[in-house]
């Protein structure tokens, strides 16, 4: 199982990276699309949209079953993956390179407390 050591985790299977200018772009991880299978869709949250912490706010489908993509921190979306959901087989090939969507935090401390990469892999065993 793939767990880069740079990333922040979340215990719904998301991860997050913080950019230079100060937005953290989220994904699903390795473990997430290697539970959910083949995906074969993908539903992007609407730019511009302000999130809550726990909001659902994307949808993956692979051919066993639907899943949402929770918001692991408040923000507004400030750019979406447009290549995803034109290739989302890219989420099972490349969990932590096909990101979903970026958001710019509410709280400039939003990735502290959030779980490192050892964490999240005590986690998911």
């Amino acid at each position: 199982m793939n767990v880069p050591a740079q990333l922040k985790y979340v215990d719904t299977h998301e991860w997050l990276r913080a950019e230079a200018d100060g937005t953290i772009t989220i994904g699903i991880t390795d473990h997430a699309q290697e539970a959910l299978g083949d995906l074969v869709f993908v539903e992007l949250p609407a730019v511009g949209r302000t999130l809550a912490v726990g909001e659902a706010c994307a949808i993956v489908e692979s051919v066993k079953a639907a899943s949402d993509v929770y918001a692991p921190i408040a923000g507004e979306v400030v750019a979406v993956n447009e290549a995803v959901p034109a290739a989302p087989e890219s989420l099972n090939a490349k969990p932590y390179e096909a990101w979903l969507f970026r958001v710019r935090p509410a709280d400039p401390k939003a990735l502290d407390g959030l779980l490192d990469a050892a964490a999240y892999e005590k986690l998911i065993g």
